[in-house]
Parts: C-alpha cells; sequence; structure tokens
C-alpha cells in the first residue's frame, strides 16, 4: 500500500485530505456538541448536496461551466445556509432550535429537484454522497488545506470566546463578547469544514466525523481539553483506519470510516461502564 502511495497521486491526495479532515472536523464538532447545535451538520451537510446537484446540473446544461469543481459550488451553498440558519435563529428567538430543520428540509427538497432535473443519480454524485477517495484531486486538496489553516487560526486566536460561548451563552453577553459575530464565524467554519469534507466521508455521513470521535471521547476525558485532545485521537484513527480498510477490501472509505468512529464509541461506553462497575477502595 505504501507503494502505491508514492506512486499513485490520487492517493497521496486522498490520505493527505483525510488526515487533515481527521483534525479539523473533530475540532469543530466539540464546540458543536457542547453547544447542542449537533443536527446543523446534517443539515448543512444536505445544504451542500443541493449546491452539488446544482453544480452538476450547471455542467450538464450549460457549455460555460464544464469543468468548474462542484466542491466551490457546494461550499457556496453550505456557507448560504449558514447564514440563512442564522436569520432565521434571529427570527424565531425563543425556537431558534427549529432553524437547523427548516434549512435540513430546504436542502433536501432543493437537491431532490436538481437531481431530478439533471435525469437522477450519476456517478459523480454518488461519489459525492458516499466518498471516493479515487475522486481527491490536488485541487481538492489545497482547498481543504487552505480551509483547515483558516479554521485551526480561527479556533487559536478565539478560544477563550467559543470556549465561553459554549457553556455559558449569557455570561458571554455580560462579559462583553461580540457573540453574534463569533457565531457568525463559527457557523461559517462549520459550513466550510463539512463542504470539504465530503470528497472523503460523503455528504450523507460527514456529520458523524464531527460527532462520533467527540460522542466517544466525552465518555473518557475529564476536562474539556482533554476532550478535544481525544477527539482528535479518535477523528485519526477513524480516517486513517477506514481509509487503510477500505483500499485493501474495497469497500466505501466514507462508510469503513463511520463504523471505525462507531467502533471506538462502543469501545468507550465500555471502559466507563467497566470503571464504573469496580469497587470504590477505602482507606
Amino acid at each position: 500500500m505504501i507503494q502505491d502511495i508514492l506512486q499513485y497521486a490520487f492517493l497521496q491526495n486522498a490520505f493527505l485530505a483525510g488526515i487533515i479532515i481527521g483534525i479539523i472536523a473533530p475540532l469543530l464538532g466539540v464546540f458543536i456538541v457542547v453547544r447542542r447545535l449537533s443536527l446543523i451538520a446534517d443539515a448543512l451537510s444536505h445544504v451542500t448536496l443541493a449546491g452539488i446537484a446544482a453544480s452538476l446540473l450547471l455542467e450538464k446544461k450549460f457549455l460555460i461551466f464544464s469543468g468548474l469543481n462542484p466542491l466551490y459550488m457546494g461550499m457556496v451553498f453550505s456557507v448560504g445556509g449558514s447564514l440563512f440558519i442564522e436569520k432565521l435563529r434571529s427570527v424565531y428567538k425563543h425556537y431558534q432550535e427549529l432553524a437547523i430543520p427548516i434549512i435540513l428540509s430546504g436542502g433536501i427538497g432543493l437537491g431532490a429537484i436538481f437531481i431530478s432535473l439533471a435525469d437522477g443519480f450519476n456517478t459523480d454524485l454518488f461519489g459525492y454522497l458516499f466518498g471516493s477517495v479515487s475522486a481527491v484531486s490536488r485541487a481538492d486538496l489545497y482547498t481543504i488545506l487552505f480551509i483547515s489553516v483558516f479554521v485551526i487560526a480561527a479556533i487559536i486566536v478565539l478560544y477563550k470566546e467559543l470556549f465561553l460561548l459554549s457553556f455559558d451563552e449569557e455570561h458571554a453577553k455580560a462579559s462583553g463578547i461580540a457573540v453574534k459575530s463569533i457565531h457568525f464565524v463559527f457557523i461559517i467554519m462549520v459550513a466550510l469544514v463539512i463542504a470539504s469534507s465530503m470528497r472523503i466521508v460523503g455528504i450523507l455521513l460527514v456529520s458523524s466525523l464531527m460527532t462520533l470521535p467527540v460522542a466517544a471521547s466525552i465518555r473518557i476525558a475529564k476536562g474539556f481539553k482533554q476532550t478535544i485532545v481525544y477527539s482528535l485521537i479518535f477523528g485519526e484513527t477513524s480516517v486513517i483506519g477506514g481509509l487503510v480498510l477500505s483500499y485493501y477490501l474495497d469497500l466505501a472509505p466514507g462508510g469503513t470510516i463511520v463504523m471505525i468512529s462507531v467502533l471506538i464509541l462502543v469501545i468507550t461506553i465500555l471502559i466507563k461502564k467497566i470503571n464504573s462497575a469496580r469497587p470504590v477502595k477505602m482507606g
């Protein structure tokens, strides 16, 4: 396998992109889970699907759009969806969670319409749905790298604000933190990471990579920073393990990555139960 990675550019792209996504997806996922916004990843992934379908439709119908990377249209739709979520949260001030299913439903509806106009599914769209190692181009890799640098830099700079906002939004407002601006930057980062992760994991599975490693780390971590560290370890283990297994067993990479994440989660739950069942030593 190492020989093939050194020989074939598409394998190099896939593994490098996977390693990067294995860092940024769980990193943002920690803040998403703590803020109880886990479903936002699902909503934006379905909006991204609509963007991909729209791009493939335009490419099929208009010659001028041939050669356009669907990833960019997916990002535009994902960011647009994140902005609509913010707008709806302000409209439904007492029912802010409604914004997520509204955007999710809209994303599914738009995606279905664009797919039907494009005369149904094709191989490209199927690869975006469930991930495709061979489809990761050098341009995709550079895009993912650029987004990862932006996300990691933003989290380092805004760590204290994001931490406070995640646990106590009212206190964050009282402390003078620009809550709306911070949340705006955060939601844009989530949208970009979801759009960039779809090549490896797939649109329908990308939210799993943002939540499952975090769910596993919460079971055994003893603090917020430890949760982040464990999430990154579990995320990387899932991605690298999934890519290796999918290579040798000829499986879908996205599904394999997610199932390894599920296995890690089950193991951490069992470890927690075993430790809880142990008798406490006195004296």
